[in-house]
């Protein structure tokens, strides 16, 4: 059994020592999988993987004792939470384009209409998830560790407990419904 596997059962257990045993033993690879994530984001995205990394288990940890039936169960919130984090943000700058904060800027040709359309498709995807996740929890969790965090296939596999292939299967139909769903709602 893993270091991480040990501690998340101490956490159940009540060890309050054992949370704080936890950031350091996954911060490495939370880091990692945010930095992947940010590096596909529209080059006017300001936060950083630290950043994300460090909101992201504010929200995770932010229950005094939390609980976790895993290392699946600890991946998928925490890509929930790194989720919530860019969908926040996207709807924050989204309604300051729309006049929330406005202020005169310089207007540089391109850059604000690929912020945008990179904002507007993470939305759409977010609100899509939901209704896919009503049909197929799996299948939205794999979206949120692939699409969200930026896990590799073999990576969201291994966090949610399934092999390869059928990571591969439920990847190949969610981006097909998803893509059909966005598509039908606009």
């Amino acid at each position: 059994m893993s270091d991480l596997t040990h501690i998340l059962e101490a956490i159940q257990q009540g060890d309050a020592k054992a949370a704080d045993e936890l950031l350091p033993l996954v911060y490495g690879e939370l880091r990692k999988l945010a930095a992947s994530k940010l590096a596909r984001e529209s080059s006017a995205q300001t936060l950083q993987a630290t950043a994300l990394v460090h909101e992201a288990w504010m929200r995770l940890a932010g229950d005094a004792k939390p609980k976790f039936d895993g290392k699946g169960h600890f991946f998928a919130a925490a890509a929930e939470a790194m989720r919530r984090i860019l969908i926040d943000r996207a709807r924050s700058k989204r309604a300051i384009r729309h006049g929330g904060d406005q202020r005169r800027t310089e207007w540089r040709e391109g850059e604000v209409a690929a912020d945008a359309r990179a904002e507007d498709e993470m939305l759409a995807v977010h609100e899509a998830l939901d209704r896919l996740a009503a049909q197929n929890r799996r299948e939205a969790e794999l979206v949120k560790l692939r699409y969200f965090v930026g896990m590799t296939l073999e990576e969201a596999a291994d966090a949610l407990g399934i092999s390869a292939r059928t990571a591969d299967n439920d990847w190949a139909h969610a981006r097909a419904w998803l893509f059909n769903e966005i598509k039908r709602s606009r």
